[in-house]
């Protein structure tokens, strides 16, 4: 891997993270729940873009990997956040509240592979 691709996705991750803090502290503040919904939000937000960008670069052959990598591994690898989803769920878990810790588990999980999916499918739908 090149040293641009590695700055690319530092660059991107960067911003990503500096994202999903904003939405995540903005979504907890104005609908404040026992269910994670910051950290919810920024997942399937984020797999749905990723659905978008992964069937654009499939439309557009002359996206350098440089900005792939930057906008998939960097953005939105920051942006999504499985270790704090999971971490979110055990602690619902742990302290007793296990119908949202399924339900936060199953939100995620199958929200996130519906939001890919969407996103796919809809540039696959306006571009295919």
């Amino acid at each position: 891997m090149s040293w641009q691709t590695l700055l690319a996705i530092g660059s991107g991750g960067f911003f990503g993270a500096i994202c999903r803090a904003y939405f995540n502290g903005l979504v907890n503040e104005n609908f404040p729940h026992a269910l994670p919904l910051g950290t919810l939000g920024v997942n399937i937000i984020g797999s749905f873009l990723l659905g978008l960008i992964l069937a654009s670069f499939a439309h557009f052959q002359g996206i350098s990997p440089e900005v792939k990598s930057l906008i998939s591994t960097g953005f939105l690898g920051a942006f999504t956040t499985y270790s704090t989803f999971a971490t979110e769920t055990f602690l619902l878990f742990q302290g007793g509240s296990w119908s949202l810790g399924f339900a936060n588990a199953t939100l995620n999980v199958v929200g996130t592979i519906i939001a890919a999916g969407s996103g796919y499918k809809l540039i696959n739908f306006f571009l295919g």
